[in-house]
């Protein structure tokens, strides 16, 4: 394996930010590679700034380099005038630690974020020399494999990548490197490829499209099943039990140039109970599994110290939710007077004045919340029952402790939304603008508003999206109502845009000849708005002879087969349909790490519980089993009870901001 570099300093006089593709950074490895060893080049399929902090991609990157059969580097997807350069001078995609050609790996592993994406994620192989279609690679090609949040309707990708990874990657990915090492061991042998699939398809949690058969009947899906006996009919995702023997990544990497989020990132728990039924992340990732205060305060002084950042980020679904997460952030502060804690993905109802009195002794940075909602019937729907009360008290806090800047986030286009719910977003900006004004001048409120897409694995999976002229209205609407409410800022995702990941969010596996044509015609960074065009997207559906309708637009009935069937979250099927039915009719669930449980599957299909370390319910909460719980303890589920009246849940990561007024 020789390097690239030769060739590609040159070049990198002629780029934007070069700094994106020398790597050197604190904390990267330096892989050495041999021939027992699998080789892996993870790649984040966006741009270096934004790639970097991704913990996925750098927890997988330590774990395969403590091993002794596997060596591992990175990549990110070039920017446009890399590519260009690289394309021209005949020099392949590289990795970064040693700038190798991506070819010569033997694994391409894709963590994938967000749908936009895919068209890069096609990008990247064929930069690295690789056929793009499955069936066209032979032995001498890597494996490509992909894991994230998206992978849980992998279908419109199945013709590109050769296996999907479901769920937690910590255990896994050292189970798929070992039969890697054997096929690599073995000399790749004429046929061995194939061998080698069926081998990763019987590893749990792995799902490799090509050994399974899809038939149709007109336009729908009628089924997805296994070729061979031995390859599972139904994929189970991989839940790690305890996250406290992961406390990685150990060397996060500190950037040598400016990246998105460029602090200590610390994840203090992993799942969500809250039950919000728009979002995706904390179905698929239930049970919650906490670390302890003792090793989130570890992990911070260490980072801080190895890192020298003076920002710390404590990430989850939704953070303020952790257990004593007030004395962990007064511990850290203790640290070092100079130190900002971030609480990202704040809920309006677990927001304290103790938090807020904690945060503010730091850079009075902006604080975001999510009400998701308008209106509290709106919020009834998405069971995110959060009451006005609860957002203007935890914005009296934040603004009363000295922030001077509050960003609210909302969903528009959710299921049975009128123009009233609509307006009540702006009402509620409004109010908490002269909520701010009592305590100090100059306060502003920023609402970002991002159109919805139902996703799989939640209840809103049968739902039947608003189409970009009805989104186009509403944000109308809320453009005109913003203009005359001095302090309210208004930014908004664009319908267009969303009108595309909904397409990839519930497609099946024939819109993976519209991801390729888009690609081949230039459209590579969908998720930048100055790449984006629709155009391209209606012009491939058309030559497929696909309608946008058919895949975004149409309500699903409860009896249809659907693209991510054979796949398994841990949720049952009925359990979504039953929450669905109860969103329509405005009725909620309560965090069931303080009820009874509602047998979602999550837990009991699993054999994992729930571990907390406090068993003091967040603020307004309901007492659930009553038991006194230490540090780190499991939280006991019990079958008891079904529904319940109320219901409060957690936020999807925020979309990209591409308007304003």
């Amino acid at each position: 394996m020789s390097t690239v570099w030769p060739r590609l300093e040159p070049l990198l006089s002629r780029v934007e930010r070069p700094a994106r593709y020398i790597g050197c950074e604190d904390g990267a490895q330096s892989p050495v590679h041999a021939p027992h060893k699998a080789a892996w080049l993870l790649i984040y399929p966006d741009t270096y700034e934004v790639g970097l902090p991704n913990q996925g991609l750098q927890i997988l990157y330590e774990i395969l380099n403590e091993r002794d059969d596997a060596v591992a580097e990175r990549t990110y997807a070039p920017w446009t005038d890399l590519e260009a350069e690289l394309r021209t001078h005949r020099v392949p995609l590289f990795s970064l630690e040693n700038h190798l050609p991506a070819g010569t790996f033997d694994v391409l592993g894709f963590n994938l974020a967000a749908e936009l994406t895919y068209t890069n994620l096609l990008n990247c192989v064929d930069l690295a020399g690789v056929p793009v279609r499955v069936d066209e690679r032979r032995e001498e090609h890597p494996l490509v494999i992909a894991g994230g949040h998206c992978t849980y309707n992998p279908e419109p990708l199945a013709d590109f990548v050769d296996a999907f990874v479901l769920g937690d990657g910590e255990e896994v990915v050292s189970e798929i490197n070992e039969v890697v090492a054997d096929w690599k061991r073995s000399g790749r042998t004429d046929g061995s490829r194939v061998q080698v699939l069926r081998r990763l398809a019987s590893v749990p949690g792995v799902y490799v499209p090509s050994m399974y058969t899809v038939t149709y009947d007109g336009p729908r899906l009628v089924a997805i099943e296994p070729r061979y006996p031995d390859v599972p009919a139904r994929i189970e995702k991989r839940t790690i039990a305890s996250l406290e023997d992961w406390p990685y990544p150990r060397q996060q990497l500190v950037p040598l140039t400016e990246v998105v989020h460029d602090r200590l990132n610390v994840e203090v728990f992993r799942g969500c109970t809250r039950g919000c039924r728009f979002c995706q992340a904390g179905m698929i990732t239930r049970p919650v599994r906490e670390r302890s205060a003792e090793q989130v305060r570890s992990m911070v002084a260490s980072g801080l110290r190895r890192s020298g950042y003076d920002e710390v980020a404590l990430t989850s679904l939704s953070t303020a939710d952790f257990s004593g997460i007030e004395a962990v952030v007064g511990g850290i502060m203790a640290l070092d007077d100079n130190i900002t804690v971030a609480l990202p993905s704040l809920r309006v109802d677990a927001f304290t004045v103790g938090i807020a009195a904690q945060l503010q002794q730091a850079r009075r940075a902006g604080l975001t919340f999510a009400p998701e909602a308008g209106t509290w019937r709106m919020r009834q729907v998405i069971n995110k029952l959060i009451r006005e009360e609860d957002l203007y008290a935890a914005v009296d806090g934040a603004f009363s402790s000295g922030w001077r800047r509050v960003k609210l986030y909302f969903l528009t286009g959710l299921p049975t939304e009128t123009d009233e719910d609509t307006l009540g977003i702006t009402e509620l900006a409004r109010n908490c603008v002269a909520i701010g004004q009592k305590h100090q001048k100059g306060t502003s409120v920023t609402v970002s508003v991002g159109g919805f897409v139902p996703k799989p694995f939640t209840p809103f999976q049968w739902f039947g999206q608003n189409t970009v002229s009805e989104l186009d209205r509403k944000i109308s609407l809320l453009r005109n109502d913003a203009r005359r409410s001095r302090g309210v800022q208004l930014r908004w995702h664009d319908p267009k845009a969303t009108l595309i990941e909904g397409l990839m969010s519930r497609g099946d596996r024939r819109v993976g000849a519209v991801i390729e044509e888009v690609w081949r015609n230039g459209g590579t960074f969908q998720e930048w708005t100055e790449h984006f065009r629709l155009d391209r997207w209606v012009d491939a559906l058309a030559n497929a002879g696909l309608s946008a309708d058919w895949y975004v637009h149409r309500h699903r009935t409860e009896d249809e087969v659907l693209p991510w069937d054979h796949l398994s979250a841990g949720l049952h099927k009925d359990f979504l349909w039953q929450d669905w039915r109860d969103a329509l009719d405005a009725v909620g669930l309560p965090d069931c790490r303080w009820t009874p449980c509602y047998d979602c599957g999550a837990c009991t299909g699993y054999g994992i519980e729930h571990v907390v370390a406090s068993a003091v319910p967040p603020a307004g909460g309901s007492q659930g089993t009553g038991q006194d719980l230490s540090v780190g303890h499991v939280v006991p589920v019990s079958l008891l009870g079904r529904r319940a009246a109320s219901a409060e849940t957690s936020a999807p990561p925020e979309p990209v901001e591409v308007g304003s007024a």
